[in-house]
């Protein structure tokens, strides 16, 4: 038999599996749940500029709705494809529902090789995907958003094909868009800035005083400089920092400003004077209070999780901790914010853009940065609520808070019986 463990749409279905049999409501919750609403592949053919046409497969799935419209980002990448669609689609709805955003979760992508296409080529190739799911988004259906390979101008160029089948300015249909065509103030550093919110929530929960702690990071891209910038800015001691070359490690802490200084000029961070080189695998296993692992996948595993020393980790990245390290953490009680929380400050402030979008009245950046710290403080304060309720872990009571919250609009609007 295939191993099916792998296989990202079985998990998710797992997780929901387990939420709805740890909170005891009714069974037709996960039957709803374990599958999307809605799910579509369409064929979005478009001109090369040899003249040729090529065909490519395009995606976009619906997984639930009952809390408001779909909501999740759009990719271009070849290995796209509609089990990893619908899992990702899910993994939205998890979000939205643990952040108290009026959306269910969706996602799209199509299966494509940006590399090998040029700029004018990716922009054709945009508008007609539009086309090709023009009937089926919307601002009060389905809105998408940025992804892997995508980007503002990629959205500008979507959101102004589907205007021009509307016959209106609709900038409500996708957020992630360039400020001046309705993208939000504060958008590009939310991320990061959303990890420390709910990372110093956690630690306040826990008895830490954030401003006294000592942070190591790991990834010093767009989520791991803000984590480390904005940490700084609040008072902790940023010890350690690291990007794909190496890091680097200072215990009376580092200048972060001007380390990101040094590397606005140099461009990494390799011969930086004022702290001593050090690698990744070191960086995760330093005697600090917090660690953001913000970098790639599967750096926490079941070989170093015993030597992690931090008391907090802070999931900047997609899935940095593996199910096993998950389990050896929490059993050593080293508490994990959840990559489905630790990562959502995007998706908050996408929210944030739909509402300035739908009312054309546009917030500051301090304005946009106070609700973001609203939203991830209240939603990391929920989950360790659901984690003293069920003695289970972070990551498991972002499903139960999720869960609970998408089955009680189910209930309430007469679909569990």
């Amino acid at each position: 038999m295939a191993d099916t463990s792998l296989n990202p749409y079985l998990r998710a279905q797992q997780a929901f599996k387990e939420a709805v049999d740890t909170l005891g409501v009714e069974p037709a919750a996960y039957e709803i749940l374990k599958q999307p609403l809605r799910s579509f592949e369409v064929a979005v053919p478009f001109v090369r500029d040899d003249g040729s046409v090529q065909v490519f497969t395009g995606y976009r799935v619906q997984h639930n709705d009952a809390l408001g419209p779909t909501k999740g980002g759009l990719r271009f990448h070849s290995d796209v494809n509609m089990d990893e669609v619908k899992a990702l689609a899910m993994w939205m709805s998890v979000k939205c529902a643990l952040l108290n955003l009026p959306y269910g979760g969706g996602k799209g992508g199509i299966a494509c090789d940006v590399d090998q296409l040029s700029e004018r080529e990716i922009e054709r190739l945009s508008r007609e995907y539009i086309r090709a799911v023009s009937l089926v988004i919307g601002p009060d259906k389905d809105i998408p958003a940025p992804d892997v390979s995508t980007n503002p101008q990629i959205m500008a160029w979507m959101v102004d094909e589907y205007s021009r089948i509307r016959g209106e300015n609709t900038f409500g249909l996708i957020t992630g868009k360039p400020l001046v065509i309705g993208g939000s103030a504060g958008r590009v550093a939310a991320t990061g800035r959303g990890l420390v919110f709910a990372t110093r929530q956690l630690a306040t929960e826990l008895g830490i005083d954030f401003s006294k702690s000592r942070i190591a990071v790991q990834g010093f891209g767009n989520v791991g400089s803000v984590a480390a910038e904005i940490s700084h800015q609040l008072g902790a001691t940023v010890v350690a920092v690291s990007d794909k070359d190496g890091g680097l490690y200072n215990p009376a802490g580092i200048n972060i400003q001007d380390l990101l200084e040094y590397k606005r000029v140099n461009r990494n961070l390799q011969g930086y004077p004022h702290a001593e080189p050090i690698d990744n695998k070191e960086l995760l296993e330093l005697p600090v209070d917090i660690l953001f692992p913000a970098a790639l996948e599967n750096q926490i595993t079941s070989d170093n999780a015993h030597n992690i020393q931090a008391r907090i980790v802070g999931e900047g990245a997609n899935g940095p901790t593996t199910p096993e390290a998950d389990r050896i953490l929490f059993d050593k009680g080293v508490m994990v914010v959840p990559d489905v929380l630790g990562n959502s400050g995007g998706v908050t402030v996408s929210y944030f853009e739909w509402v300035q979008n739908q009312t054309r009245f546009y917030w500051s950046e301090e304005e946009i940065n106070q609700r973001l710290e609203s939203y991830m403080s209240r939603a990391m304060a929920d989950m360790h609520t659901m984690h003293e309720r069920f003695g289970v872990t972070l990551r498991k009571s972002a499903y139960l808070v999720a869960t609970e919250r998408i089955a009680q609009a189910m209930r309430i609007r007469g679909w569990l019986r």
